[in-house]
């Protein structure tokens, strides 16, 4: 896909491919920091929104990952659209991801439990931010099924397809669990579990177009130093 621009050229595309890897690490980094800073709380209790909400302590470091990742998922996604073999659906999807991402950074949940005494109700916000984190999450899962599918045409990227698949489908029965809140009280562990599965498929697709060419692959275009960007 020609684009215009520095992004268009060599650089740029590298640069927007790069952020399939740093907005991952940088939202894993975030949610370190940001369960550390909770005094008195496990990993295990406070879910990921959690420790943006209002009442959390430092709730910036987790604004800015899932801010972060949002905004690095839509540009991953603009590299991806020029890969021949990604097509168009996969990107949409991660493009998608990070939108609804942003939004859950930007509109947070009131407290950072899900329940204790004097809870009376929820905020719109905190309204909003439930409706985008489940826009996030079943475009996260959907996204790699997509892309393993049409990766299956490609023999440059086939390699990939069984490692996106597994990922998406059991990051999709650990939110399936998390969902349930079966396996309380562990739930903040296995939602962590369950986006850090999600995000390292994308980070597997980055890395595979970062990785310089070895020879042409028909279905990446003219190759440069970026492997199969165009």
């Amino acid at each position: 896909m020609a684009g215009h621009g520095w992004a268009a050229g060599p650089g740029g595309s590298r640069l927007l491919a790069g952020c399939g890897i740093a907005g991952p690490a940088a939202f894993t980094a975030a949610w370190v920091a940001g369960s550390l800073r909770q005094s008195g709380y496990g990993a295990a209790r406070v879910q990921l929104s959690g420790l943006a909400a209002l009442d959390a302590r430092d709730p910036q470091i987790m604004m800015a990952g899932f801010i972060g990742l949002g905004v690095c998922s839509i540009a991953f996604g603009a590299a991806l659209r020029r890969v021949a073999a990604a097509g168009s659906a996969g990107p949409w999807l991660i493009q998608a991801a990070g939108a609804a991402t942003v939004a859950a950074g930007l509109f947070r949940r009131d407290h950072m439990l899900l329940t204790a005494p004097g809870f009376a109700g929820e905020s719109w916000h905190n309204q909003v931010h439930d409706l985008v984190s489940d826009v996030a999450y079943a475009a996260m899962i959907a996204a790699p099924l997509v892309l393993a599918r049409r990766f299956r045409g490609y023999p440059g990227w086939a390699g990939l397809r069984r490692r996106l698949q597994a990922l998406a489908i059991v990051s999709g029965m650990a939110l399936a669990l998390f969902a349930s809140r079966a396996a309380e009280p562990w739930n903040g562990t296995i939602q962590r579990a369950a986006v850090t599965l999600a995000l390292t498929a994308e980070m597997l697709v980055a890395a595979r177009m970062l990785t310089p060419a070895r020879q042409a692959d028909p279905e990446c275009g003219p190759q440069t130093t970026t492997g199969c960007l165009t």
